[in-house]
């Protein structure tokens, strides 16, 4: 089929992902290849001292988001999509959207990039022996306990972004299990809730009195390719305001942009690894076996059909980055050259090659956020350098780019070097990476390993998820996620690797060991400003 005959004939398969500064739809063929897009640009407020988006934004963003993918579609093939074969939804992990009995949010969504459940992350740490980040839902959810927060009484769901669309257009409560695994550990032999910190958790807030269990409230988990659901008349109008739309279309079980990123990148299985790169950052290694014991810098989460993660967490990744571009920009406006954004990127970026390996002593720090792994409750971005540091633009590119994965290459030092961790296979993707070549040679450094980067990076997890959706209706052998991913998604294709050079990882732990000493005039900055 053509695209247009997939599309008229109700055979493409839609991906919509909430990113923290974009949401994007991709449409995908039976071929699994992109076909149309949409995207909706967002961003996340300061209320009262918490980062949220409201329950507005969230609505509208997806519809103008499916509106754009309607245009795109119009646009190209001159027809309407009626029908699709397969949906799923995906969002920025975790966070804590509580409702009561009606569905109504009891408080604004309190998203990944808060840092306000410190007490409650580190008591629960210990509780579980098991490392809680901030951002994952029980902490949350601890941390309003803790503080006798009135409405915690009231609740009667506790879900995630993509949980919550999910719910609202399907009517099941339900979450695939990577993102199940971020609300509270799953254990990887049942897929499902760790009973045992289950009941713990419940033992420690019985004395509260709460008429709910843990359980009660949280949604089931449900593995990669099992039904969800499927979209209602309501959930397709919240969709497709312009009615076109039909409901019954299945929906696969949401998730996580951390499992969609590794889905998008071919890295589900054993010894495989991938790092998502954009607002935030993260890298997660697919594990043989367990850690030989919790650390605080690595979060241990699933693949989205179940198996063990090891997880850096990065609040920051890209921003700062794009700030200083934005700079730039105003400078060529200033001089009234017209600014192309795709190429004043490119050529930054690959400016940042020419510079010193150790980027001749500058240092960048990109937290616009607090950052955990690195123990920064709040962020302040600093560009650092000393009067004998050669300051140019190149060294200076290079800086930021090196920032920009400074704390991941901090939390995997802890599974390359003591937990001696091994990996076949490192795919990067994300907006880091959008330059080629450029990225792709920074990490490498920074993780002394081979990167790959294929050529659907740039797609990233709304075509993750549009492939779980696809996983759920075009599987017929029933074979396993990776299995399918690597027979029938990717057929070998592994995308351009790039090794690292002896003398770029050299001045790259010449690099983060400044950058580690210099945290102390980040946590200053903080604590005077």
């Amino acid at each position: 089929m053509t695209a247009k005959q997939t599309i008229e004939a109700g055979k493409a398969i839609l991906g919509i992902e909430f990113g923290s500064t974009r949401i994007k739809a991709v449409l995908i063929d039976q071929d699994n290849k992109p076909i149309a897009q949409g995207s909706h640009e967002w961003e996340n407020q300061l209320v009262d001292g918490l980062w949220t988006y409201s329950t507005e934004a969230i609505w509208y963003g997806l519809q103008d988001c499916y509106a754009e993918l309607r245009k795109d579609v119009l646009k190209q093939y001159d027809c309407e999509i009626e029908a699709l074969a397969a949906i799923g939804f995906s969002a920025m992990m975790h966070g804590y959207m509580a409702f009561n009995k009606d569905e109504q949010i009891l408080v604004p969504f309190r998203t990944w990039r808060n840092t306000n459940t410190g007490k409650a992350a580190a008591k629960l740490s210990e509780l579980f022996n098991y490392n809680i980040p901030l951002r994952w839902s029980i902490s949350h959810l601890y941390e309003a306990i803790l503080d006798n927060e009135e409405h915690v009484s009231d609740i009667k769901y506790l879900t995630t972004l993509a949980g919550y669309v999910h719910w609202q257009v399907t009517g099941q409560f339900v979450l695939g299990v990577g993102d199940a695994s971020g609300m509270i550990p799953v254990d990887p032999a049942t897929k499902t809730y760790d009973a045992e910190m289950v009941r713990k958790f419940d033992e420690l807030i019985a004395p509260k009195g709460f008429s709910w269990k843990l359980l009660d409230i949280l949604p089931k988990s449900l593995n990669a390719g099992e039904n969800a659901g499927f979209l209602t008349p309501e959930g397709a109008k919240k969709l497709d305001v312009s009615g076109h739309l039909k409901a019954g279309i299945p929906v696969c079980p949401p998730e996580g942009d951390a499992g969609t990123g590794m889905v998008a990148t071919n890295a589900v299985k054993q010894r495989t690894g991938n790092v998502s790169a954009g607002t935030s950052s993260f890298s997660m290694i697919v594990l043989e076996k367990p850690l030989s014991k919790p650390y605080e810098k690595i979060d241990m989460v699933t693949t989205p059909d179940g198996s063990l993660v090891a997880m850096v967490h990065c609040n920051n990744c890209t921003s700062d980055i794009n700030a200083w571009v934005g700079l730039f920009k105003e400078y060529q406006q200033l001089l009234g050259i017209k600014v192309d954004m795709n190429e004043l990127y490119g050529k930054l970026f690959n400016k940042a090659l020419e510079g010193d390996t150790d980027c001749g002593g500058l240092m960048a720090y990109n937290y616009v956020s607090g950052e955990p792994v690195t123990g920064l409750a709040e962020g302040r971005p600093l560009f650092v350098r000393s009067a004998g540091d050669k300051f140019n633009l190149a060294n200076f590119m290079r800086a930021h780019l090196y920032g920009a994965i400074g704390v991941l290459k901090i939390g995997n030092d802890i599974l390359f070097k003591e937990e001696k961790i091994n990996v076949d296979r490192i795919t990067g993707h994300g907006g880091y990476f959008k330059t080629p070549g450029v990225g792709q040679r920074m990490l490498a450094a920074a993780l002394n390993s081979p990167i790959s980067v294929m050529e659907t990076a740039g797609e990233g997890g709304a075509w993750g998820i549009a492939l779980l959706a696809g996983y759920v209706v075009n599987n017929p052998n029933k074979l396993s996620l990776a299995d399918y991913l690597e027979e029938v998604v990717f057929a070998g294709n592994t995308g351009t690797s790039i090794a690292p050079t002896a003398e770029d990882v050299e001045g790259f732990n010449r690099y983060i060991e400044t950058y580690k000493r210099g945290l102390a005039i980040e946590q200053a900055a903080v604590e005077n400003k």
